[in-house]
């Protein structure tokens, strides 16, 4: 399988569980990592025939900044969701990056990975 990857999609949200965090939009930033066959797109050099990541930016984007989540972990779920279901990934690896949300740390997430269920 390859992989058709975007690196720190960075997008503002309401994310957290805590009075302020829901006050204000915080940056998150994912990384995608999106199972696919690339055979066909580099015979014909046709976008049709691959995963158009700038389709699934777009829509990760819009979703994201509409959201309204406590938890990391369910936006990551989310967005693999829709990878999946609407892009027809068979694979997705979302790691989403919630920079400064623990002090001393220069990053704090999570990393999922989900595929189709059969």
């Amino acid at each position: 399988m390859d992989i058709i990857y975007l690196k720190d999609l960075k997008i503002d949200t309401i994310i957290g569980v805590y009075d302020w965090e829901r006050q204000v939009r915080q940056t998150v930033s994912f990384d995608l990592d999106m199972g696919a066959d690339i055979r066909r797109a580099a015979a014909s050099d046709e976008i049709a025939d691959t995963l158009d990541y700038k389709a699934v930016a777009k829509r990760v984007q819009e979703f994201v900044a509409g959201s309204s989540f406590q938890l990391v972990e369910t936006l990551a779920e989310r967005v693999a969701e829709i990878v999946i279901g609407e892009f027809k990934v068979p694979w997705v690896r979302v790691t989403l990056n919630k920079k400064g949300a623990v002090r001393f740390a220069r990053d704090v997430g999570v990393i999922i990975e989900r595929g189709q269920r059969a």
